[in-house]
């Protein structure tokens, strides 16, 4: 009797052992009432050429949800967004998205509709990711194949300065053709992003992107995001010991004095491009399926990464003087500037 109570014993925990390996194994799936809001900043600066003084500032406040989970890993969600878009000439658009879609929470693409991602073909979500892969695992953002750089990752958040998250970190970088009303430009960009470990949703990302044509005009688009709320607890972590670039510890400051700065910056750089240029600064056409400046009363054109329409940001340099390097990305900026033009971070 004992010995075959011991072998139904031993047949259970054969049984059991598998079962439960194959559902922790298993990564994060969506569940309806999962949700983040965010807050995005988009500029277009360091203008060359014919865009030397332009510049562009987008600021956008979102929400994104999943609402219904179907049987077969189909999740329903829906987005929303409202912001504003300006530039050094005086233009200015309020801008408001909204809509419904679907995505898979198997394969990770869009299903049915996007989050207003137009342009690409069968792309997959940029906001969810699979939170069991290692360091050095690949996956793709929209049509951006990215590597995971670290599992364990401190990412500053913005909503509440000075606390510190966990992150997977992934970065991407890529090239592609930009012809629109703009000209026909070779951009290249390097995106990184970061997940919370325990969900696979997004925490940020930081986006960059160079453009130039064969003339030598061009200008630099940043496009960063972060989460402000999340309807999921996300994991505390210690402040890095040193700053990097993999780690944008300026977004706590960035929240604070980011709209006060860029005021000040688009104000002095339309003073001083008009009293020296000998010409008005070139007009883009307000038509074509991409508009960086739309025309009052028309639909703003939605706001996405590589290759589609992007309102920007921009900025001029007022003059000579010493340069130092950011903290932050690295580029050399002058003394006199408070924040870096191409990542935005605080220079002291």
């Amino acid at each position: 009797m004992n010995s075959l109570r011991l072998l139904l014993a031993v047949a259970l925990v054969v049984l059991i052992l598998p079962a439960a390996g194959a559902a922790g194994d298993g990564h994060y799936v969506p569940k309806a009432g999962d949700q983040f809001h965010y807050a995005e900043t988009i500029f277009l600066n360091g203008g060359i050429g014919n865009y030397t003084g332009y510049t562009e500032s987008t600021y956008l406040n979102g929400t994104l949800g999943v609402t219904a989970v179907a049987a077969n890993g189909t999740e329903s969600a829906s987005y929303s967004s409202s912001g504003r878009w300006s530039n050094n000439t005086g233009s200015s658009q309020s801008l408001v998205s909204s809509g419904t879609f679907t995505f898979s929470a198997t394969s990770f693409l869009y299903v049915q509709g996007t989050d207003n991602q137009t342009g690409y073909t069968n792309p997959y979500v940029w906001f969810y990711m699979d939170n069991t892969l290692a360091d050095g695992a690949t996956f793709y953002l929209l049509n951006t194949q990215m590597s995971v750089t670290s599992t364990d990752a401190s990412y500053a958040l913005a909503s509440t300065p000075g606390k510190y998250v966990s992150t997977i970190e992934a970065q991407g970088t890529g090239s592609f053709q930009r012809d629109d009303e703009y000209g026909v430009f070779t951009a290249s960009y390097t995106w990184t992003s970061y997940f919370d470990p325990a969900t696979g949703y997004v925490v940020g990302y930081l986006y960059t992107e160079q453009d130039r044509d064969s003339s030598g005009d061009g200008f630099t688009m940043t496009d960063l995001l972060y989460v402000t709320s999340t309807s999921y607890p996300l994991t505390s972590a210690a402040a890095p010991s040193t700053p990097s670039s993999s780690s944008p510890s300026f977004l706590p400051y960035l929240v604070v004095v980011v709209i006060v700065l860029v005021l000040i910056a688009v104000l002095v750089v339309a003073l001083r491009s008009r009293s020296r240029r000998t010409t008005p600064l070139p007009r883009h056409s307000a038509g074509g399926a991409v508009s960086y400046a739309p025309p009052p009363g028309s639909v703003p054109p939605p706001i996405g990464l590589i290759p589609n329409q992007q309102p920007p940001v921009p900025q001029v340099v007022l003059r000579e003087t010493v340069k130092v390097n950011c903290r932050y990305c690295g580029t050399l900026i002058d003394t006199t500037d408070s924040v870096c033009p191409n990542c935005g971070a605080p220079r002291t």
